[in-house]
Order: C-alpha cells, then sequence, then structure tokens
C-alpha cells in the first residue's frame, strides 16, 4: 500500500541461540547473551581537564542596566543565529508524509498518525546542547534529555522511549574520554529515573580540526504516544483572548552556558541550569491531561522567556501583555525592576512551559496542575489574530508589551519578526554574494 519494501528475515523461536543462515547453511548458531552482553569493553584512559574548574567559575558580565537595554537584549537574542528562524532552510523541503504528520511547523515536537481509523499518533523531539554539556557533561546530557522530554510533553503525548547521537571530539584525549564518559552516565541514570528505556543510538567521535574538538553534543531523540492526535496540544492557540501562564519550575537566575552570554559576551562559563527530571514527569503527566483544555503550549529552553514570548507571538499573529517577575522565584529578586525582568527574561531555568488557557478554563487548568505538584504564574493575556499577518490588540496594536512597573516597555510584533526571521536570509545572500565576488 506504502510502497515500501518488506522482506521476510525469520522468525522468533525458543530457546536462546541466534541462528543465522546463509544460502542454506548455518553460518551463526550462538547463545545471543555472547553477543549482547559479553562484548569487549574499552577501558581508555579518562581524566576531567585541568581547565574545567576555570570554566566553571561563573563570570561577572555586565548585565543590561536599562529598560532599553533589557528591550534591545530581547531584539539580539531573537536575531541570533543560535536561535533565529529556520524557516529560509526548512521551508525548501517537504516536512508532510502523505498527509499524516499532524503537527511539524513551530512546534515542539512532530506529532504522526499511526492509525487513520483510532487516530493513534506518535510525537518525537530532538534536543542538544553542546554549550551546557562543556560545562557539566553529566548535567548537559540531562538537560538535553529532559527537553526532548519536554518537547514530547508539550504536545499531549506520553514520552515512552528514546534514542541518541552522541558527538564528541577524539577518544584519545582523556578529557573528552571525561566528557564523554559523564554524558553517558548522565543520560543512562536520567533514562533510568524517567523509567523509559534507550532503545538504541550511535556515537560519532573523532570530530574535530587539528587539536580543537567540537563541544561535546549528545544529541537526544524522545518519542511518545498519544491515544488520538486529534486531541494534541498545538504550540500556537486559534484566534481568540487568553490567560497566559508559566508552568514548571520557578525562574532562578541561571546563565550559565546561555544564550545570552553567548550573544552579549561571546563567552562560556559557569555552570549550567539545574535538572529536576522528577518535575518533568509531573509536567508531562498534567500536560497529557490537559489535552482539550489548555489552548497552547510551548517550552521554554534556549532564550528562556523572551524567546518564548517572541515565537509565540510572531507565529500565533498574537498581541501579548506580561508582568515576567511574576514567575520570579524570590531567592532571584533583587528588588531592582531592571535586573528582575531581565532575569526572568532571559534565564534558561529548565522545567518550564508557557500555556494558553482561555479565561474560563484557567481555574481547571490551575487545579490540574496543582494535583500533580507543578507550580503555575499567571503572566498576563494575549489577544490571538489567527493572522499572523494582521494586527492583534492588548492595548492598541499588535505587540509584545512588558507591564512590570519600574521596567515596563513595549516592542512591536513587527519588530521582533524582523528580527527573527531576517538572519538567516541576510547571512546566506551575504555568503552567496561573497562567493560571487571570489569567482
Amino acid at each position: 500500500k506504502w510502497e515500501v519494501i518488506a522482506s521476510d528475515l525469520g522468525e522468533v523461536t525458543d530457546g536462546d541461540h541466534l541462528v543465522i543462515e546463509h544460502q542454506g547453511e548455518i553460518v551463526v548458531d550462538a547463545d545471543a547473551a555472547t553477543m549482547a552482553d559479553e562484548g569487549p569493553v574499552y577501558e581508555r584512559p579518562y581524566a576531567r581537564p585541568e581547565t574545567q574548574d576555570a570554566l566553571n567559575t561563573t563570570p561577572e558580565l555586565a548585565r543590561p542596566a536599562t529598560v532599553e537595554a533589557v528591550r534591545q537584549a530581547v531584539v539580539d537574542l531573537a536575531s541570533s543565529p543560535a536561535l533565529c528562524s529556520r524557516a529560509y532552510i526548512t521551508e525548501q523541503y517537504d516536512r508532510y508524509v502523505r498527509g499524516n504528520t499532524v503537527l511539524a511547523k513551530n512546534a515542539d515536537g512532530g506529532v504522526l498518525r499511526i492509525d487513520e481509523e483510532t487516530g493513534r499518533g506518535i510525537a518525537v523531539a530532538t534536543d542538544a546542547s553542546g554549550r551546557y554539556t562543556k560545562l557539566d557533561p553529566n548535567t548537559g546530557a540531562r538537560l538535553a534529555l529532559a527537553e526532548a522530554f519536554r518537547n514530547v510533553s508539550v504536545t499531549g503525548a506520553t514520552p515512552v522511549a528514546l534514542s541518541n547521537c552522541l558527538n564528541f571530539g577524539s577518544p584519545e584525549d582523556a578529557g573528552v574520554m571525561w566528557q564523554f564518559r559523564e554524558a553517558v552516565h548522565g543520560l543512562a541514570d536520567g533514562a533510568a529515573e524517567l523509567g523509559i528505556p534507550v532503545t538504541g543510538g550511535n556515537v560519532s567521535f573523532y570530530n574535530q580540526t587539528g587539536s580543537e574538538a567540537i563541544l561535546p553534543t549528545p544529541v537526544i531523540a524522545v518519542l511518545g504516544t498519544i491515544d488520538d492526535v486529534a486531541t494534541r496540544i498545538p504550540a500556537q492557540p486559534i484566534a481568540g483572548e487568553y490567560q497566559l501562564l508559566l508552568v514548571g519550575a520557578e525562574t532562578a537566575d541561571e546563565f550559565g552556558g546561555s544564550i545570552w552570554q553567548q550573544v552579549a559576551h561571546g563567552t562560556l562559563a559557569g555552570l549550567p541550569p539545574q535538572v529536576d527530571l522528577a518535575a518533568e514527569q509531573k509536567l508531562g503527566a498534567a500536560l497529557s491531561e490537559l489535552r482539550g483544555v489548555v489552548a497552547s503550549a510551548h517550552d521554554l529552553s534556549e532564550g528562556g522567556l523572551s524567546q518564548a514570548l517572541v515565537e509565540f507571538a510572531v507565529q500565533s499573529g498574537a498581541a501579548v501583555s506580561v508582568d515576567p517577575v511574576a514567575a520570579l522565584s524570590e531567592s532571584a529578586t533583587t528588588g531592582d525592576a531592571v535586573a528582575d525582568v531581565f532575569t526572568a527574561l532571559a534565564s534558561e531555568t529548565a522545567t518550564r512551559v508557557l500555556v494558553a488557557v482561555e479565561a474560563g478554563k484557567v481555574a481547571e487548568a490551575e487545579t490540574v496542575f496543582g494535583n500533580h505538584g507543578v507550580p503555575v504564574s499567571r503572566l498576563g493575556v494575549a489577544v490571538v489574530s489567527g493572522d499572523v499577518s494582521a494586527a492583534g490588540s492588548v492595548s492598541g496594536g499588535q505587540v509584545i508589551e512588558v507591564t512590570t512597573e519600574g521596567a515596563a516597555f513595549t516592542l512591536p510584533v513587527t519588530e521582533a519578526r524582523a528580527a527573527w526571521e531576517g538572519t538567516l536570509p541576510r547571512l546566506f545572500s551575504h555568503a552567496v554574494g561573497a562567493s560571487s565576488v571570489v569567482e
């Protein structure tokens, strides 16, 4: 039916032997455990790099000191190559599979319908952060796992399995081998904590130029199941008015390895955000239960709330009005309005999701989150036009409005869109122009 070749290779039999035949002759007849569990083990030397302590020292980096500087930081993050829209590339490819792709463009996790009669489907997401893993390989792998898990959860699906692609420099370097060892332990322990199996994966070594290795980059893929894709949670709501909630962890002062650190100061230092996989499970369970109640859910990760608000407003055709400090933890609050707004917007605290809920369903959503032990903060409101080219209205225009007293500012969505969407076309057209000059 689907023009896919399928070959009958064999059968599952009683016993514990793997038997392989070739042209009628048995070429393998062995206890499968000898191949699965008794393979060769490499004991390569590993050592924590001598530079790691200095790398993990939290740097004193100047933060935005004025409201205008905070506003500019939002624009700079959105336009950075790390966070800008990939549409210039992805729009050149077919992202649909015979019409059974349910969520793709602008979604945190892709959703596919696999049974047309029941609507049963799967959700898939992949994530990685070489910056976090460089700072702490164990935590970096767990953060990648947590984000992929969360990106499946925000679709309403239940994560059930994971795979990986572990990318590192030369294992002959004791420091690289230490990174790899720590990342594998982080991933294995994280999978055990979440109770989902690692179904497969691969390792890619010797990724370096000369002696300069790439950032250690464990890419984690999580697969989830959903009983009816019609009930999936989208990343953008339909036209209407909504309450915006920030659910999950309270925002802490966590900037180690952040994109703001990279964009504003061109550096990589400190410690990455902490990760709580038990909290990720609670958040995912609550979101699954809230299918049909919440209008949309969008993961917070690199770029923090700042990037999530830009993507929400641009992709939904929305005007938003928020007080981000409402979700700031007490320990991160300084009393300086500008400093607090910046932390609330740009911190990369894990286990957070931006949720849009109709006003009449807010109480129900808060109850479900509360039953699962998931903190909820009311950030503000959004008016979604449903047309990304049309003007919405919160206070007279399609804007991202921060209302915190003493640090209020407005960012037109047209400006946010230009920043977010313009980077790759500009960079690629510049590259083409430079190539032409050389020729």
